[in-house]
């Protein structure tokens, strides 16, 4: 059958580029069900509530404060080592259209626990409607991206191989969730140690969350303790910010007849 040759668009050379680097982690998925009855009141309560991306950001790396493996990424140049970051960052999928053409990019959030609530989601709402240019993190990408095919397999060994670099273009984790768009299951990967997905709030307040991680760096019963915790961040901390945010305006009462 006789077909046509296209071009492969800079960001589908991202995204391409990102699946061949992650094919060497080995990542390993935990799901479960958050109860989130506290924290669905306090949004339903809010004018503007925060989009779930950044209030998970900030969840997790309030966690991460106390939990050093959460800011750890695995290292193998020049020889296997841990590399323990003073601060988590965060890299949050971001669907977006260039040219006509759908793509996903990365916002990095850094330090999110050390942030307001609404400025996290500020730099997330931005990134999604902000012309891709003035977006720092989009430039960057999109300029290693349309380098030759030599000089990206460089630019990503690099990225991948020292701990600075690393942390800056792919963070200490991850999120990304296609909920917007309907029901369904999202089983990312990533070259970073954790990427988190989730679906839609439920009437009940449950969430489900899947957490992957790096089998390398932490296991599995970790991972469910550490669940634990964002729950309960989630329901506390969180919810005790959101709850500070301003609320509707209450509807006015007509005024009783004679």
């Amino acid at each position: 059958m006789r077909g046509k040759i296209r071009r492969i668009s800079a960001p589908r050379r991202l995204i391409a580029d990102l699946m061949h680097a992650s094919q060497g982690v080995p990542l390993i998925s935990y799901r479960r069900t958050l109860q989130l009855g506290p924290l669905a009141r306090a949004r339903a309560a809010a004018a503007s509530p925060p989009g779930f991306a950044a209030i998970l950001a900030k969840a997790f790396s309030l966690v991460a404060r106390d939990e050093p493996l959460l800011r750890t990424l695995y290292i193998d140049f020049p020889w296997p080592h841990f590399f323990e970051l003073p601060k988590s960052v965060g890299m949050i999928a971001v669907a977006r259209r260039i040219d006509g053409e759908d793509c996903v990019l990365m916002q990095k959030v850094t330090a999110a626990d050390t942030r307001p609530l609404t400025e996290v989601d500020s730099i997330i709402r931005e990134a999604r409607t902000a012309p891709i240019e003035t977006v720092p993190m989009f430039r960057k990408l999109l300029r290693i991206s349309r380098m030759p095919w030599p000089l990206r397999r460089v630019a990503w060994w690099v990225g991948m191989s020292l701990g600075r670099p690393r942390a800056n273009f792919f963070g200490s984790f991850g999120i990304s969730s296609v909920s917007a768009f309907g029901p369904g299951d999202l089983y990312p990967v990533s070259p970073g140690p954790y990427i988190l997905s989730y679906g839609r709030l439920a009437d009940d307040g449950s969430l489900e969350v899947i957490v992957r991680f790096d089998h390398r760096v932490i296991d599995a019963a970790p991972i469910a303790r550490i669940t634990t915790s964002l729950e309960q961040v989630l329901n506390t901390t969180i919810a005790a910010e959101i709850e500070q945010l301003e609320r509707p305006p209450r509807p006015l009462r007509a005024a009783a007849g004679p």
